[in-house]
């Protein structure tokens, strides 16, 4: 199966080790996730790699991600990477390959690993690639060097208290779909009273209500869980329907709160 576009809804494995990460890969693909997520500096390929073989699901039906952490961003060392996540991973291809963060203090131009990524989606070793962490200026270069369509994603943080509708406004303005991860603000959202009041609503979690807004604006949310009823919750979460009054009062959250803010970081939008 090709895939022509993201599945809605991901399943995150940030912080997953060992078996955890195994189970929570083979029991979400049980309940019908198909897009899974994972990357070099997580350490888990190897295990996320073991969830989907021991699950049963074709390698063709699930739609898998990885990312190249920023040590490996010279041409050689992007390629080389990649073949070891793939080994780890157990397939001989991901469907998604995304640089994790652009390259700090741009040591290495943007113009040499964006090349050698599209050369190893030229190499089969990845269906499609991306970006995640790029702001908007980021997201212009990129485009520019590889033209417009060849990038699938824009992975960036995406949660009741991180709207970040800049960067989602600009990726929609150059047709570059936006993936959202920590969608639950790392629980965050359980104590907020407004996600709650609409949850009762709802009959529904904070969490849920959470993950159906980030879906509502186009973005793909990728919680993460290991516990299969809450895989299960977040997957339902897709099927709630909030009208403009709820989503008002959940844009009017943000606060900026970004939890993914490492030193290394862009200068964020």
């Amino acid at each position: 199966m090709s895939f022509s576009a993201l599945p809605k809804i991901g399943m995150g494995t940030f912080r997953l080790k060992g078996n955890d990460a195994r189970d929570a890969v083979k029991s979400a693909l049980s309940l019908g996730y198909r897009h899974i997520d994972t990357a070099q500096m997580y350490e888990n390929e190897a295990e996320v790699g073991d969830g989907i073989v021991s699950s049963g699901i074709p390698r063709r039906e699930v739609f898998l991600t990885t990312k190249i952490w920023h040590d490996k961003l010279h041409a050689s060392d992007l390629i080389n990477s990649l073949h070891d996540s793939l080994a780890r991973l157990k397939t001989d291809h991901v469907d998604l390959a995304l640089i994790h963060w652009p390259s700090p203090d741009d040591q290495v131009p943007m113009a040499e690993y964006l090349g050698a990524l599209r050369d190893a989606q030229r190499e089969g070793l990845a269906e499609h690639i991306g970006m995640s962490n790029f702001t908007c200026a980021q997201m212009d270069q990129a485009r520019n060097i590889l033209g417009d369509g060849a990038l699938f994603t824009n992975q960036v943080e995406v949660h009741p208290f991180l709207s970040n509708r800049q960067v989602v406004e600009h990726a929609r303005g150059l047709g570059i779909p936006v993936t959202g991860y920590m969608p639950l603000a790392v629980g965050k959202v359980m104590e907020d009273e407004t996600l709650i009041r609409i949850g009762r609503d709802h009959n529904a979690s904070p969490a849920q209500i959470a993950i159906a807004w980030v879906a509502a604006r186009g973005v793909v949310p990728i919680p993460s869980s290991t516990r299969s009823s809450h895989q299960k919750a977040n997957l339902d979460a897709l099927n709630i329907s909030l009208n403009a009054e709820e989503m008002a009062a959940i844009d009017a959250l943000d606060r900026g709160e970004r939890i993914a803010n490492p030193g290394f970081a862009p200068h964020w939008d």
